[in-house]
């Protein structure tokens, strides 16, 4: 009956067949016996609680910028963009280039640093989102990737979250290696209170800094801080999972999903290369060249390499992303050896 509703035909649309009210159909990939690709499907629960809070959170988000913009003031519009910076690289420098793909080193200040962030995004915990992050890059458009980009553009970028992982995420992620999160001090503290720590940081501390600070309205501030910011940044996150793995080109391997997207490196502070990303997964930069302003990420991490922070940045040769290209990509790689961070 659902599936006959407007929005049981939106679902479809998107490559989501409801069943009952607590499963429904996704499209499900695996490969034969003779290497060739099989589509099937696979019922996955659903979880209601996640959907509603989605959905009530990005309602709100808009009925509350339409409703309460006339009262938006600088400098809780600046607030709560440099918030939203803050925690997103938390989330690219830390949680991805550092602690998921171990691509440079931090010395324990800038370590702190950085976890501060990532809780300031509210997010998931470290080794859930390291996890997810891994079994994603390990067994990508499979079953196994708990974003599969192949079920389509809404499941990559939010309909992952909102039902239980396929069961070969499970399989699979067994085979991912996460002792070095597991044996970190740092992060073992994070998990261990994680929870109070994302509600005083993300949410808490943010909210009450404008009005204590500089007397800033306490519902404005809340509205800036705890809705319109964090969904604004979560689905700067998301768009990685989903629109980097559609619209772009494919330089580096044009056989692969991910490809290059200026707009999302833009709004993801330099996660947007994602096809050189998937070739050279630990490359501290996540891009082959460009210039610091559509990869911000990568600025703080020279920064804190030039202030002792950062070191052992790893990056393949000239010659190596060269060859790679010639060989694997779709042909629309230029070299631009002239062009320099700056």
């Amino acid at each position: 009956m659902f599936e006959k509703t407007l929005f049981g035909r939106i679902f479809q649309n998107f490559g989501l067949h409801l069943g009952t009210r607590d499963d429904f159909l996704v499209d499900s990939y695996s490969i034969d016996k003779d290497g060739d690709e099989k589509k099937s499907e696979q019922k996955q629960e659903l979880i209601w609680v996640n959907i509603a809070s989605i959905f009530f959170i990005h309602a709100y988000a808009v009925y509350a910028t339409l409703t309460y913009f006339p009262e938006l003031t600088w400098s809780l519009f600046l607030w709560g963009w440099f918030t939203c910076v803050l925690g997103g690289l938390g989330v690219t420098g830390g949680a991805h280039r550092l602690w998921s793909h171990k691509s440079y080193k931090a010395k324990l200040p800038f370590q702190i640093l950085l976890l501060f962030c990532f809780t300031l995004s509210g997010q998931n915990s470290m080794y859930d989102w390291v996890r997810d992050h891994r079994v994603h890059h390990k067994f990508s458009e499979t079953d196994a990737d708990p974003h599969n980009v192949k079920r389509g553009f809404f499941f990559s970028h939010v309909g992952w979250l909102m039902m239980r992982k396929h069961p070969e995420v499970y399989e699979k992620g067994k085979t991912v290696d996460m002792s070095d999160i597991e044996k970190d001090p740092l992060l073992a503290f994070h998990r261990k209170y994680f929870i109070p720590l994302k509600i005083i940081i993300a949410f808490v501390l943010p909210t009450i800094i404008p009005p204590l600070v500089w007397g800033a309205s306490w519902k404005m501030s809340f509205i800036v801080v705890c809705v319109v910011k964090y969904v604004i940044l979560l689905n700067c996150t998301w768009s990685v999972n989903s629109a980097a793995h559609i619209w772009g080109n494919r330089p580096f391997d044009k056989t692969i999903k991910p490809a290059e997207n200026i707009l999302v490196a833009i709004c993801s502070l330099g996660e947007g290369w994602h096809n050189y990303h998937h070739v050279f997964p630990w490359d501290y930069k996540a891009a082959e060249i460009g210039a610091y302003s559509t990869n911000w990420t990568t600025f703080i991490i020279d920064l804190a390499a030039k202030l002792g922070q950062a070191y052992d940045l790893k990056h393949p040769s000239e010659d190596l992303v060269l060859e790679t290209a010639k060989k694997r990509g779709d042909g629309t790689w230029l070299c631009h050896a002239e062009v320099k961070y700056e």
